[in-house]
């Protein structure tokens, strides 16, 4: 089994289509088993679909799915994903954004829980987290808060997912969690802490996991001397055996398409 995890950025990167290209290719390739993608975003101003998006299960009503999802738009090439999308928030002043979670099996069942002190479409703050069930496991998708924002960032965040996930077994956390793992008592430390395994740290074969490189979106204040950051993770709640966990759209191992690469794992 592969997961893969991405920050995509989707319709706010530069030279979009081509990148949008470069990853659907990458994906038939390697056909990763399980896909998380945060940041996946849609125009506000965009047509609405009308019927069935071939694969896609709704897993809200308050947000209609747009002619130009991030990940309609993959799963429509693809071709070959099951896959539910759920909107968070307004990105940029435009863009609907929120998590996607693609699997090329049956989707057993879906659930989401808001992760922030607010439920708040208009606040860029408002963080929630979007699981699926495939094979008695559950994959949830994170795009966490920083640690610096003490009154409703991570460690807040953190203490309600916990809880949450403490309801099932055979738990996968993947995404982005705005927290270094190179960082000592913060936020890798507390997951770390809860009784989750790094599954960098699990891994047979492994590169060295920087999944940013220099400045990006929300990292500008970030410590010059840090420049390289292990922000985007794949936890389990057990100890498994990980064969190999590599970066990916890193301009190495397949063409840059975000402002951050992605993980992928082999079990």
């Amino acid at each position: 089994m592969k997961l893969l995890t991405l920050n995509t950025h989707s319709l706010i990167e530069n030279s979009y289509e081509k990148k949008l290209a470069d990853f659907i290719s990458a994906i038939r390739e390697i056909k990763p088993d399980i896909i998380a993608l945060q940041e996946v975003n849609q125009s506000c101003s965009a047509d609405t679909v009308i019927g069935r998006a071939a694969g896609y299960i709704p897993c809200q009503k308050a947000i209609p799915l747009k002619s130009d999802n991030h990940a309609l738009k993959v799963c429509k090439s693809l071709g070959s994903y099951n896959w539910t999308w759920l909107p968070i928030k307004i990105g940029y002043g435009k863009y609907d954004e929120g998590l996607a979670l693609l699997s090329r099996e049956r989707i057993g069942g879906i659930r989401y829980i808001t992760l922030s002190p607010h439920d708040d479409y208009g606040d860029w703050k408002t963080r929630k987290a979007l699981a699926i069930n495939c094979r008695d496991e559950w994959f949830f998708n994170v795009h966490m808060g920083w640690w610096s924002d003490r009154i409703e960032g991570f460690s807040f965040e953190w203490s309600v997912l916990h809880k949450y996930c403490k309801k099932f077994k055979n738990v996968w956390l993947m995404g982005d969690f705005n927290n270094p793992a190179e960082t000592k008592g913060e936020g890798y430390d507390l997951v770390r802490k809860s009784g989750f395994y790094d599954t960098f740290k699990l891994s047979r074969k492994k590169d060295d996991g920087y999944t940013v490189r220099g400045v990006i979106d929300g990292w500008e204040t970030a410590d010059p001397r840090q420049a390289n950051l292990r922000i985007d993770q794949i936890w389990c709640d057990r100890e498994r055996d990980i064969l190999s966990s590599e970066v990916i759209f890193n301009g190495d191992n397949k063409p840059i398409v975000s402002d951050h690469y992605g993980v992928m794992i082999s079990l």
